[in-house]
């Protein structure tokens, strides 16, 4: 198995490391630090959460030397910077990066840029600061461009363009992207010198420890099996994926209607919004995140439990991307797909890219159900080993004089199971092939809720 130390990184480095419990590389950096340490230009095709930020982070800091800016890194999202930014600081003093976005004070940027050796930012703001004139680009050694397809996707392709030819031609130029469209390509031939292709093997795309499932599901039953999903695995943290913000906007709306606490990001949520979904996201107060692929990419989230997609992605990669939002630092994860009977290619597509993908059966209502009520017990236990329950004693006892311990609190437990959820169940038609699953043995109930 490689290790860090063997990739000619210096001891600084190898410390660094150690310190924060990183000895082996992944994939794309054992094979991309190596081309980097020596001067080439790479680039690096593999998803995100495959560790492709240490891929280009641990070869720029070893040749950061002296003062004034050295290292330009591209970010598609405000987000995916911060990230990067904070990365960087796990290695260097924190004075030594800066990290540049719409909608923060550009007068303090311009001053953390005069100290700064290493800016992560996106590319409007960059622009902006180079039409002011308040970021020197001629010491530049090094160009990152990471997550290469969304900043096609969010129309940052041409900002990117005009970004490079800002910066000596002598620099070393990385690229990192999921996909390899036709624009990104284009981009690569004109920027970069005989760049270092690498890309992750298909079979390694697919985080391990992830149980992926499909559903067989009518357009117009999509919200309900997602009703029945989410009751029954009581997930603390949960991200539902839509192809379109309209979808994300309409699914929201709908698990708020039906008491699930859910929100939504997109591309036209205001960048305030976002923080304060992304913080209550993770505070758990907002558990259901529903999003598009664009929006979420670049999301440092950790601990969810569950990833549905609603709808079907578009590209093969973008399944993997989803995916891996779950099941990360050795941890187990859930993945769920609604597939419709017109769409049955595409998931074929999807299988032969990254591994087949098992059918189920749609949960039943009695399978909702039977979970209520275990949650009901489980609930009813946890109270009885605390001490809140007592102030109730002499209400009970009254009861009691009148009708059995078991007659109260079956009527107690019925009481309650009306509280479970304010909605009616409406029947989805049953799929009549494929093997029967039960979802309590395969993986248990949780007892959260």
């Amino acid at each position: 198995m490689i290790k860090f130390s063997d990739l000619n990184l210096s001891e600084d480095t190898l410390n660094a490391l150690e310190r924060i419990g990183v000895d082996t590389p992944t994939p794309i950096q054992s094979m991309a630090i190596p081309p980097t340490l020596k001067g080439k230009d790479v680039i690096g095709q593999a998803q995100t959460g495959t560790g492709k930020t240490f891929a280009y982070i641990l070869p720029a800091i070893e040749n950061i030397e002296g003062e004034g800016l050295q290292v330009l890194v591209l970010c598609p999202t405000r987000e995916l910077a911060l990230q990067v930014t904070g990365e960087f600081k796990k290695f260097i003093d924190s004075q030594s990066v800066v990290t540049v976005y719409g909608g923060q004070e550009i007068s303090y940027q311009i001053k953390a840029i005069k100290k700064s050796k290493v800016v992560v930012g996106t590319p409007g703001r960059l622009i902006d600061h180079i039409h002011r004139k308040s970021i020197k680009l001629n010491s530049v050694k090094m160009v990152v461009i990471d997550e290469a397809d969304e900043m096609l996707n969010m129309g940052f392709i041409e900002d990117v363009g005009t970004i490079l030819g800002e910066v000596p031609s002598q620099r070393q130029t990385l690229l990192f992207s999921a996909t390899m469209p036709k624009p990104i390509i284009e981009l690569t031939k004109k920027f970069q010198k005989d760049p270092v292709f690498i890309k992750v093997p298909s079979k390694e795309l697919t985080v391990s420890g992830i149980h992926q499932h499909y559903f067989n599901v009518k357009e117009r039953d999509k919200n309900e099996l997602l009703f029945r999903i989410l009751d029954i695995y009581d997930p603390q943290s949960a991200m539902i994926f839509c192809n379109t913000k309209k979808t994300v906007d309409d699914l929201t709306v709908a698990l708020k209607e039906n008491n699930y606490l859910a929100d939504a990001i997109h591309g036209d949520i205001k960048q305030f919004q976002r923080d304060k979904v992304m913080n209550a996201f993770k505070s758990k107060n907002v558990r259901i995140l529903v999003a598009t692929d664009v929006a979420a990419r670049g999301l440092d989230i950790k601990d969810v439990e569950i990833v549905v997609n609603y709808d079907l992605p578009n590209y093969n990669e973008y399944y993997v991307h989803r995916i891996g939002r779950t099941g990360r630092m050795g941890k187990t994860g859930i993945a769920f797909t609604f597939v419709t009977s017109r769409e049955t290619y595409k998931l074929r597509e999807i299988e032969k890219y990254a591994g087949k993908i098992e059918k189920l059966e749609i949960p039943s209502i009695e399978d909702v159900e039977n979970r209520s009520k275990s949650v009901l017990v489980n609930k009813i236990k946890e109270e009885l080993m605390g001490d809140g329950y007592k102030r109730y004693i002499e209400n009970a006892k009254i009861l009691v004089d009148e009708f059995s311990e078991i007659e109260v609190v079956a009527a107690l437990l019925k009481m309650n199971e009306k509280n479970f959820r304010k909605r009616e169940f409406k029947a989805i038609e049953k799929i009549r092939d494929g093997r029967k699953d039960d979802f309590k043995k395969r993986y248990g109930m949780r007892n959260k809720r």
